[in-house]
């Protein structure tokens, strides 16, 4: 049996979730639904604008979370809300994202495309948050693979950046691609991804890096519990 790729093992997840909580009717027309951002967030996007095309769902309203989600959901006819309209008042049924990492209790590293901070204002005024990744995401712990990304105003990257070495952290100002300088996000900060020599506890670190002044938002997503579609290359789909 030929194994699948990342990008077919991301397609499969999303996919797999989308369907499947329809077929729960955990998503069902009327919905106010969360839609996140990236590679793996884009695919589910496209299936529940698939799921509407065919008459399944009707009436769903997005509350996106980058502008890369918002184009996309335009071109897709999926009808797009910020969470002050009336039609959404501050609060979704579902926000459905992908995820950087993936650790045994289902926290989360998210950021990995500079969107966290909308997807955390989203995702934590949810009432059920659902994550597709391929098997690449999940891992035993976190902190020493992939940077913890950590929003911050410009004119403190050098205080923040003090007291996360102080934290145990080692930090790396994210530069842009095919741009001079720093990777602005769609909220217009700037980003330090943050390592460290040993895994951390991230429901510690969230707590104590937004206490640090200059910080905007941190990529550890651990006060939610999120139902996560995992895809292997094997084709199996594991839902934990």
């Amino acid at each position: 049996m030929t194994e699948l790729n990342q990008k077919e093992q991301k397609v499969l997840a999303a996919t797999t979730a989308i369907d499947t909580l329809i077929n729960q009717k955990k998503i069902f027309s009327g919905m106010k639904i969360g839609l996140g951002t990236g590679s793996t967030a884009l695919p589910a996007v496209k299936r529940l604008a698939e799921r509407i095309a065919d008459g399944t769902l009707e009436d769903i309203k997005a509350v996106v979370t980058s502008f890369q989600t918002e184009n996309y959901c335009k071109d897709l006819g999926i009808p797009v809300y910020t969470l002050n309209d009336r039609a959404i008042d501050g609060e979704l049924d579902l926000a459905i994202d992908g995820a950087d990492e993936i650790d045994p209790k289902n926290n989360l590293i998210k950021g990995g495309g500079a969107a966290h901070l909308l997807e955390k204002i989203v995702e934590y005024n949810a009432k059920e948050l659902v994550i597709v990744a391929d098997e690449s995401k999940a891992v035993p712990h976190m902190g020493t693979k992939f940077p913890l990304p950590v929003e911050i105003i410009g004119g403190a990257r050098r205080s923040v950046e003090k007291k996360l070495n102080a934290m145990g952290a080692t930090c790396v100002l994210r530069e842009g691609v095919r741009k001079c300088g720093p990777v602005i996000t769609d909220n217009g900060n700037q980003i330090l991804d943050c390592t460290w020599q040993n895994p951390v506890d991230p429901a510690k670190m969230e707590e104590e890096i937004t206490k640090i002044v200059g910080v905007v938002e941190v990529g550890f997503f651990t006060k939610l519990r999120p139902t996560a579609f995992i895809a292997h290359a094997d084709g199996k789909v594991e839902i934990r």
